[in-house]
């Protein structure tokens, strides 16, 4: 039996291109072929190398998760890595540069520093230095 495999994670947004842009610059994406110009209510970001990343869906409207305090749960949340406490700091003010609105900073954390951001849509993401092995024992 071939088991099925997950090809991209869809967010659904009132702004796809907005969005997409916010995602292509922090993750160093790129468009799939057709989707560079115009206004489009489906986009799709892929690694340079062409493996499909994340997708982009126009909604008419969508609630603002408000999570952690509030009554609009995020539903689903992307987890994204960097190598070191160094990278988390440089990444943090390319985040919020780029639109991203910090929600929680745990960079403090002694096994794994980490900040909650919401993206431009308002979609939280981590973004965490991963434990080390010996951290994880």
């Amino acid at each position: 039996m071939t088991l099925p495999t997950l090809s991209q994670v869809v967010l659904d947004c009132t702004e796809p291109r907005r969005l997409a842009e916010f995602y292509r610059e922090l993750l160093g994406l790129v468009y799939r072929a057709g989707d560079e110009d115009g206004d489009l209510d489906w986009l799709v970001l892929r690694t340079p190398d062409g493996v499909p990343q994340l997708a982009f869906q126009q909604v008419g409207s969508l609630p603002e998760a408000t999570w952690p305090d509030g009554p609009v749960p995020q539903q689903l949340h992307l987890d994204i890595t960097v190598p070191s406490k160094h990278d988390l700091d440089a990444q943090h003010e390319r985040v919020l540069r780029l639109g991203g609105r910090l929600l929680r900073d745990q960079s403090d954390d002694p096994v794994e520093p980490l900040r909650v951001y919401a993206d431009p849509a308002g979609h939280p993401f981590c973004l965490f230095v991963p434990p080390s092995p010996a951290a994880t024992r």
